[in-house]
């Protein structure tokens, strides 16, 4: 909280200082003195300024090269978290950082020997704004060119289907509930699609499965026990994802790869989703996933799954088959290594 006060009144965005701990500063410094490093991997908006501050730290002549891990393109989410986030308290920081993150991410970029991001959204989101903060076309294009997509992976022994029956006309929407995507996703879920799937099939019920649900999302258990169950902390996602007969992953806005969905589909669940869910990602809608942009097409996508269980069957197979093409870790991990080199 204090590291938050004391930068409102300048430039700064809070997420730029909100993990900045001299513990951590200490540890880091006796490691730079001790030990010699071919790179130093710097991880989100939040802990780039340790990235800075390793690098003033260092000699410029031996020192390691630092890649920002950016994983999101923070200043995109903002954008639309200021416009679609069903959060008050989201509207309202979105709004108060949005300027401050545009610049900060944008001159961030410059600063970094590799930035690393989930998606090719992200990717052209990084380059716009380091291509505002630089009034060369020449610099920015360096600058851009130092961006590399390196998406999310999955360990896909811990996260393969299970030998247990499915349970008719169960949906599951799992994620960290205290997320403010996540918040405006199940509300988005409960109040504007379920009406019109209960309307068809009165008896479908929905796990909202995360931890740190707020009032909001527990209120939805409340209001409907029969049909909505909300979870809060488990100690294990899988036997909800193995169980489900659909997973849903209904965000109206969000940045980078939906971990969620590819969990679900690693487990060979099928999924329902919003165009924004599988942004980041190569499925083909019918295919690997359901798309639904609206909610009647996102309700009739899920009504689809439910009443057939041989497509329930194909397109969690085809979602597994997805997953371990594309998002093997130890495929992710050699790119990964490329960069490094």
């Amino acid at each position: 909280m204090w590291n938050s006060v004391r930068v409102l009144p300048t430039s700064i965005p809070l997420q730029a200082v909100y993990c900045w701990q001299p513990t951590l500063l200490q540890q880091l410094d006796a490691q730079i003195r001790s030990q010699r490093f071919d790179a130093i991997h710097i991880e989100h908006l939040r802990g780039a300024r340790y990235g800075l501050w390793l690098k003033s730290r260092l000699p410029i002549d031996s020192r390691p090269k630092v890649i920002w891990d950016s994983v999101d393109c923070i200043s995109h989410l903002f954008e639309q978290a200021a416009h679609s986030s069903r959060s008050l308290f989201g509207r309202l920081v979105t709004r108060l950082e949005l300027n401050r993150t545009r610049r900060y991410e944008g001159r961030l970029v410059g600063q970094f020997d590799r930035v690393l991001v989930t998606s090719p959204v992200d990717k052209n989101a990084l380059e716009h704004l380091a291509s505002s903060d630089h009034r060369s076309k020449e610099a920015a294009r360096d600058h851009a060119d130092k961006i590399a997509v390196l998406s999310n992976g999955v360990d896909l022994n811990f996260f393969a289907p299970m030998d247990q029956v499915r349970e008719p006309d169960t949906l599951v929407f799992s994620g960290k509930m205290s997320y403010h995507a996540n918040v405006t996703a199940a509300l988005h879920l409960v109040e504007d699609i379920m009406p019109l799937i209960w309307a068809q099939k009165p008896n479908v019920r929905v796990w909202i499965v995360g931890k740190d649900p707020p009032a909001a999302i527990r209120q939805l258990a409340i209001h409907d026990l029969q049909r909505v169950s909300v979870t809060g902390t488990v100690p294990d996602i899988r036997p909800y994802l193995a169980r489900a007969a659909v997973a849903t992953c209904p965000v109206e806005y969000g940045a980078g790869v939906q971990n969620k969905v590819l969990e679900a589909m690693a487990m060979a669940t099928p999924v329902v989703v919003t165009p924004q869910a599988v942004s980041a990602l190569q499925t083909v809608d019918g295919e690997h996933v359901l798309v639904g942009a609206s909610s009647p097409s996102f309700a009739g996508s899920v009504l689809r799954v439910l009443e057939n269980t041989e497509l329930q069957r194909k397109i969690g197979q085809a979602g597994r088959r997805y997953v371990e093409q594309y998002h093997n870790w130890d495929v992710i991990t050699q790119h990964l290594e490329g960069i490094y080199q």
